[in-house]
């Protein structure tokens, strides 16, 4: 009867064991999936960062565009000023 118990406890041992392993196997896998998220987040991430970075990089130049028309129309505003008030002094 011993040797049978003994069994019985080897083969209950064998199975916890063997339960442990696929738990452990489930939750390295769980972990790999959650990784494997957060590494498409960040790649998600960087094309965003990517994709403003260009964004500013033209808005800044449109601004950079804009400031020299302004500047331009000052000029030709202060010049046609100039030019009324030379007319209007004759």
């Amino acid at each position: 009867m011993s040797g049978e118990s003994t069994l019985k406890e080897v083969i209950a041992r064998l199975g916890r064991a063997i339960e442990a392993l696929e738990q452990a196997v489930a939750h390295r896998i769980e972990r790999e999936q959650d990784y494997a998220e957060a590494e498409a987040e960040v790649q998600r991430m960087n094309a965003d960062r990517a994709r403003l970075a260009q964004e500013l990089d033209n808005s800044e130049a449109r601004g950079e565009r804009l400031e020299d028309a302004n500047k331009e129309v000052s000029r030709r505003l202060v010049t046609a000023m100039e030019t009324i008030r030379a007319v209007l002094d004759r």
